[in-house]
């Protein structure tokens, strides 16, 4: 969702994320996304983005690990990415990232703002539009403190 925020940017992370990647949702999250478009706010735009770009993923269902400590969309995530072999997860529960983390088995974990600073570093953003993006989704997101977030910075500039 966090690039969803930014998602009808002139120049969409959003758009360059599903043009680079072969993305999977499990199906849990797109009815998580469909529940958070609901509403009236950034979340709910950012949500509404990403359903708005659904021929760009696939959806799969997958059965939930009742005993992973983490809410429903988090643990279809890892499931999935652990099912698949997926070269990567993209994900920013930052609260739970070292549990997200020992949890995949061969799965690259990667936050959003990291992806942001390799889209920079690949030429495929430009920094400026990678930076208002931060900016955008960390204002939506209430990521101002958060030390991802400026390490992020630190890579792309």
């Amino acid at each position: 969702m966090s690039l969803g925020v930014v998602g009808r940017a002139f120049t969409d992370p959003l758009t360059v994320c599903l043009d680079t990647y072969e993305v999977l949702l499990p199906e849990i999250v797109v009815d998580e996304l469909e529940d958070i478009a609901s509403y009236d706010d950034a979340h709910g735009c950012g949500a509404q983005a990403v359903l708005d770009q659904a021929g760009g993923f696939s959806v799969q269902s997958v059965s939930l690990d009742a005993t992973f400590p983490l809410d429903d969309g988090e643990n279809a995530a890892v499931t999935l990415a652990n099912d698949i072999d997926a070269a990567m997860l993209l994900c920013d529960e930052f609260n739970q990232l070292g549990l997200i983390h020992a949890s995949l088995a061969n799965t690259r974990l990667v936050t959003t703002p990291t992806l942001l600073s390799v889209f920079v570093r690949n030429g495929q953003l430009d920094t400026d539009v990678a930076m208002s993006s931060l900016d955008a989704i960390s204002e939506a997101r209430s990521w101002d403190s958060n030390q991802y977030v400026d390490h992020a910075r630190s890579l792309a500039t």
